[in-house]
């Protein structure tokens, strides 16, 4: 795998780094830049429309966390067939693009990224069907592989749809548990993540043994990463969040900060939660109540401990520059703000 000394340009990437480490977005850039350039192709249509929705996400970058991991976890193992890693690294990317735009309308969502949804520019219909194309799309890449690689990308799939409807099922529902939130994590976030690093880590020829522990650090990963998320929707800058603090407490989507408030039984948060369509004052008044409380706390040691179970995984893998990587992006995106 080749590694430049500077990652692709990203302007969306919100990973900052830390002083004193190295980029792994670095490690992987040649294979990076191959990825966009399969995404530019696939989104082409001869329906103008299809090209420009599904342009409205990818062109406008991402921070491409799930195809890095991908290449890194092929790497790590020793993968000389680039092709075709980067192939599915494009699949995993169009798959999660895909729910995005989904995603965007099941929430009603104005923004992402820092811009007006395609939901809100293009219409449900027009959008609805981008995502359908894209989800098609990802499978001229992943379909051509063998019937374990296909069956990975469609439990992937599988996983993000039940991940969803568990997700709405605890909508706005003051009966959800830690376990739960765990379980929709596994299945919406960490679907793509775990998929992405044990698809890698198979195709580069890594034992048994060891495919299981690279899809346990993307497991472990995929669940810190959303959890950070989650802590940042009500301590993160609307700026770098490209969208409004507290739309967790807007959607009445069951948050880990959130959920940890309930727990607690924080008035503020319960009235926000509860209300269908709470007002901003009510917003303003539980965000200010969960950052008072103990639930950030509580949040930020989860997050850390999956990070950690993470890097143990990390730490049985072949020593070598990629493993270097998988394991600084961990820190990167555990130390988001924090």
């Amino acid at each position: 795998m080749a590694g430049k000394s500077t990652a692709p340009s990203d302007g969306e990437r919100k990973i900052p780094l830390l002083k004193g480490v190295n980029d792994p977005f670095s490690y992987v850039s040649d294979e990076l830049n191959l990825v966009e350039e399969n995404l530019s192709r696939a989104i082409r249509s001869r329906e103008a429309q299809l090209t420009e929705i599904s342009g409205h996400l990818i062109v406008g970058g991402g921070k491409r966390v799930r195809p890095m991991v991908t290449l890194l976890a092929y790497a790590a193992f020793g993968g000389k067939r680039i092709k075709d890693i980067v192939d599915i690294a494009t699949a995993i990317e169009l798959i999660h693009t895909a729910t995005l735009l989904h995603d965007d309308i099941i929430d009603g969502a104005d923004t992402r990224r820092g811009k007006i949804s395609a939901y809100k520019k293009f219409g449900l219909k027009s959008t609805l069907v981008a995502g359908d194309f894209l989800f098609i799309k990802a499978f001229e890449f992943a379909g051509k592989f063998d019937e374990t690689v296909v069956q990975w990308t469609a439990d992937a799939c599988t996983m993000l749809t039940e991940g969803e409807i568990l997700q709405s099922h605890f909508n706005r529902n003051r009966a959800v548990t830690l376990d739960d939130y765990i379980e929709i994590v596994k299945r919406k976030t960490a679907s793509l993540f775990h998929t992405g690093t044990k698809v890698g880590a198979y195709l580069a020829g890594a034992s048994q043994a060891m495919v299981d522990e690279t899809e346990r650090y993307g497991l472990n990963m995929g669940i810190a990463f959303q959890m950070v998320d989650d802590i940042l929707d009500i301590v993160g800058h609307p700026d770098l969040l490209g969208k409004p603090t507290g739309m967790d407490l807007r959607d009445g989507n069951p948050a880990l900060p959130i959920i940890l408030a309930l727990k607690h039984g924080d008035p503020a948060v319960c009235a926000a939660f509860d209300c269908e369509n709470p007002s901003e004052p009510q917003i303003a008044l539980a965000i200010e109540a969960i950052k008072n409380g103990p639930a950030i706390a509580e949040a930020r040691a989860l997050a850390k401990q999956a990070a950690q179970d993470a890097l143990q995984s990390i730490r049985k893998l072949p020593p070598s520059q990629y493993r270097n990587g998988l394991k600084t992006l961990v820190q990167l995106i555990t130390d988001r703000d924090f």
